[in-house]
């Protein structure tokens, strides 16, 4: 399915938030996500399912000043 993941077009086969952020190699990582403008908790991304023209952000922290 086709998906718009931090602005830019994205074909996946995964089924929930969770399955799409280990794919793109966030598994463990520490990161905010949400689905069409609503945030998703990490306790929440495994049972969060994505469709077809979904808007995903992944917003990871990063360090410096």
């Amino acid at each position: 399915m086709k998906i718009t993941v931090n602005g830019e077009l994205t074909e996946t086969r995964a089924r929930t938030l969770g399955e799409l952020c280990s794919a793109l190699g966030h598994g463990r990582g520490k990161i905010a996500t949400a689905r069409n403008g609503d945030f998703v908790p990490v306790t929440e991304r495994a049972k969060t399912l994505i469709a077809e023209n979904d808007k995903i952000e992944i917003v990871a922290p990063r360090q410096g000043g």
